[in-house]
């Protein structure tokens, strides 16, 4: 079984939008790993590994408009089901 079971994915577009801050909350406030926040001021792409990935996406949701989501169930993945 494993620790974070959603692969977490997507875009953030907006303004100002600052990498160090990102990884800096996303290490306070959520339980996951394989963090990945890269990009600009305008536009961030964001992957996660955590249980939890309606939180990711309420609080990127919080820094601008969020698109090209992705969310994947690695654990289906395991055993080799779609999904």
């Amino acid at each position: 079984m494993l620790e974070y079971r959603y692969d977490t994915q997507l875009l953030i577009e907006g303004e100002n939008l600052d990498e160090d801050k990102i990884n800096e909350y996303f290490t306070k406030n959520f339980k996951g790993d394989c963090l990945l926040a890269v990009g600009d001021e305008e536009l961030i792409k964001i992957h996660y590994h955590t249980n939890e990935p309606w939180k990711v996406l309420e609080y990127c949701a919080s820094l601008g408009e969020i698109y090209d989501i992705v969310i994947e169930d690695m654990e289906r993945q395991s055993k080799g089901l779609k999904g």
